[in-house]
């Protein structure tokens, strides 16, 4: 018999901390994504991250993301905003990547739902602080950085990104290809940016093909 419901992937996580702790355990995270689905009407699967922390795109979550971008699931559900992410910036790129891709995307302790108008209204909100978190640490950042030139320090950090990864940007744009295209090719594709996580932003491959046009301009 077919079941019409919709397929919602529950996601659960708990760090090597939090283990001994029931409240935040992966049972009692996997009975309230259940109690949920009842009440939804949603058909749910659940995948697990034990042990791990939410400060990168853990096995499990990823395994969520893949399924959800091939179109095998109609949403991602967590308890708590932190089960899937420690940082809003995060989460929000998830917010983004479930727009895009167009599924659901519910987190149960903040109201976030993307299948309803209240709940969409809060996931742009949440969107509003990022964008307005990111700004603050650009301003502070561009200030550390004046402050530490004018002293004389050297600036500059080394390159977190794989060699493969990064000769194919190269290549990439050197057929003409802009950094927006590059970025969204790279997302697509789930390839891991320099922060460990399947999101590509634009600032980010500008800044490795500028590094790379300094270095050849220096060599």
């Amino acid at each position: 018999m077919n079941d019409d419901r919709p397929l919602m992937l529950g996601y659960v996580r708990v760090s090597t901390e939090e283990q001994t702790d029931s409240r935040l355990g992966l049972q009692a995270q996997e009975a309230a994504l259940v109690a949920e689905a009842d009440r939804r009407g949603w058909a749910l699967t659940i995948l697990r991250d034990e042990g791990l922390s939410g400060s990168q795109v853990n096995p499990g979550l990823r395994d969520a993301l893949e399924q959800l971008a091939a179109g095998l699931a109609d949403g991602l559900v967590v308890t708590k905003l932190d089960r899937m992410s420690r940082s809003l910036l995060h989460a929000v790129e998830i917010m983004e990547r479930a727009r895009r891709q167009q599924w659901s995307l519910v987190m149960l302790d903040i109201q976030v739902d993307t299948t309803t108008a209240s709940g969409e209204a809060m996931a742009n909100m949440l969107a509003t602080f990022a964008q307005f978190e990111r700004r603050l640490i650009g301003e502070r950042t561009k200030a550390a950085l004046a402050a530490k030139k004018a002293q004389g320090v050297a600036l500059g950090r080394p390159r977190q990104m794989p060699t493969a990864v990064a000769r194919r940007i190269v290549a990439m744009r050197t057929t003409g290809q802009t950094y927006g295209a590059i970025a969204r090719t790279l997302t697509d594709e789930q390839v891991l940016s320099p922060a460990g996580r399947p999101i590509w932003h634009e600032s980010t491959v500008r800044r490795f093909c500028k590094s790379v046009e300094l270095a050849k301009a220096d060599a």
